[in-house]
């Protein structure tokens, strides 16, 4: 870069600084915060009601081999997955998986809504819920196909069409933008991140608050259809141990996955959503299989990002590099996981990507009762591993409620470590999160506290702050700088290498309306573990440290 373009980058930056100084929004500069609870709303339902299976947004919309359930995810900066399904569902006791290369997997594309000049070619799948039971029906889905289109430009307006030419079974013609490039001055506009969405009244309500912002991505972290409310004939409970303690293994009910996709297609079959799995995704099976449908659903940048896996993967969207961490698969120094994150830590390079952003399921603070501690183990494992190469934000779901917290490393605060930030208020069909672990009488039992699929215990009393000796805070924790049980959603507006705007929006408010709002501010000039992009344009506030 030249002197000329760095002092204009410098000055654009310093310009920036003072617009976003003079708006009045708290910025994390201005913390350590107060914990604050907002009381919860008595307008609230608290427990949600799932869409039933007769509902119009759930049919099938097309017959035959048509596509349906459209989707699109992010794989590398010049390369999108678009993802469908051609074919119903079966249920029953004798169900014949569909032959998945019956029905070709191709795209056809252009920058021109009547010239589609591309084609790309994928793979396809078909995936099947097995029980070892009498009585329980099984399920085979329909075709999953996954095409990779390549080579695309980067903040253009991309046309496309899905299905199998061949045998006239194409789609309508439908869009998507695709991210700016890595650069330190190139971000996307809005963000959308979401967390334990399901198929309620609820769920469609934040997505239709998230469909207002137009946002240019969705994360949602974990916990998409919850088909593990429902025994396989299709009855479900917003507690599924409580209404079927004798069922001799965690039912589902899959088709829940496809009225999901049905729902969701016109949202993200032309904004990029990008999933990491919840607990609800587990779905155990005959053989001791788990996670079937979330991985054959949605399209992973798994092996461009070097992980090979499903569960855990990395990619960029402008100046953001996104790590997607699991928390239901192995975490631990010598895992597999441990070993690829500190690979892509120490790939990430924060000239081109200077926001460095992580998301997974379960939260690591959080202090509702409500999963308190339940994954300390992953915690113990890789917070220092996050913290050392200055991951700037964390987001979460799994807790049905929404918490931000002050920068915060093994429980201390700390200007250089991440804001954490729970969105598990989606509207999914349990009840919220409403207790928390620091009022009287809500200090759950320790041994009660590990996660039950992934075992472990770590989470003893604490031994220094002004909780030593207690395994609960007897006051909202300082860690805690905002929390609100409500359901809702978060945008994610990154305005330069060193402001990002963060607002929360509750689902009973008017669309415009902000429940929670603050600029998150990078301080690589003062934190060693935020590296440097370009010499630093401070903000005129006094930094509180």
């Amino acid at each position: 870069m030249g002197r000329l373009q760095l002092w204009l980058r410098l000055l654009q930056l310093f310009l920036s600084v003072l617009h976003l100084s003079a708006s009045g929004i708290p910025t994390t500069l201005d913390g350590p915060f107060t914990p604050v609870t907002v009381p919860l709303d008595d307008k609230i339902r608290g427990q949600a009601s799932d869409l039933p299976a007769d509902d119009p947004r759930l049919q099938r919309p097309v017959t035959e081999i048509s596509p349906e359930q459209i989707s699109v995810s992010l794989s590398t900066p010049d390369s999108i997955w678009v993802s469908w399904i051609t074919g119903e569902f079966q249920v029953g006791d004798n169900i014949r998986p569909r032959n998945a290369s019956s029905v070709a997997s191709v795209v056809n594309y252009g920058i021109l809504q009547d010239n589609l000049n591309y084609e790309a070619t994928g793979y396809s799948l078909v995936y099947s819920q097995l029980y070892p039971f009498v009585g329980l029906q099984n399920y085979t889905s329909g075709i999953i196909h996954h095409v990779r289109l390549t080579g695309l430009s980067a903040s253009t307006v991309y046309y496309y069409r899905c299905g199998d030419p061949h045998q006239n079974a194409m789609s309508k013609v439908l869009s998507f933008k695709t991210m700016p490039a890595p650069g330190p001055s190139r971000f996307p506009g809005r963000i959308a991140i979401v967390g334990d969405l399901g198929l309620t009244y609820n769920t469609t309500s934040t997505i239709d608050h998230v469909r207002s912002k137009d946002p240019d991505l969705i994360l949602l972290v974990g916990d998409v259809s919850y088909a593990n409310l429902y025994l396989t004939n299709g009855t479900g409970s917003a507690c599924y141990s409580c209404s079927f303690p004798d069922s001799p293994i965690h039912e589902t009910y899959q088709p829940r996955w496809d009225y999901w996709g049905r729902f969701m297609e016109p949202l993200i079959s032309r904004v990029p959503i990008m999933v990491v799995e919840g607990n609800h995704e587990i779905e155990e099976q005959v053989g001791n299989k788990t996670f079937a449908a979330y991985s054959s659903r949605f399209a992973f940048p798994s092996q461009e990002s070097g992980s090979g896996s499903t569960f855990y993967y990395s990619f960029n969207a402008g100046g953001i590099h996104f790590i997607m961490l699991g928390g239901y698969i192995d975490y631990n120094k010598t895992g597999e996981q441990y070993k690829w994150l500190e690979h892509d830590l120490a790939d990430v390079d924060r000239s081109m990507t200077p926001w460095l952003v992580a998301a997974w399921h379960p939260p690591w603070y959080s202090s509702y009762k409500a999963h308190y501690r339940e994954v300390e183990c992953m915690k113990q494992e890789m917070e220092e591993l996050l913290y050392r190469y200055g991951v700037d934000i964390v987001f979460n779901g799994h807790v049905h409620a929404y918490e931000r917290s002050n920068r915060v490393f093994n429980y201390t605060l700390d200007p250089c470590a991440p804001v954490y930030i729970t969105v598990g208020d989606g509207g999914n069909r349990e009840k919220m999160a409403v207790p928390h672990a620091d009022e009287p009488g809500n200090c759950p039992d320790p041994a009660s506290t590990p996660d039950s699929y992934m075992g472990g215990f770590c989470a003893y009393n604490f031994t220094s702050g002004p909780a030593t000796g207690k395994f609960c805070w007897d006051r909202q924790p300082d860690f805690s700088a905002y929390r609100e049980s409500s359901f809702g959603h978060g945008i994610f507006e990154v305005k330069n290498e060193t402001y990002a705007l963060w607002t929360w929006h509750r689902n009973q408010d008017a669309y415009n309306s902000i429940g929670d709002e603050i600029y998150i501010v990078r301080q690589p000039g003062i934190c060693p573990n935020q590296p440097k992009s370009i010499q630093t344009v401070q903000s005129p506030k006094i930094q509180k440290l």
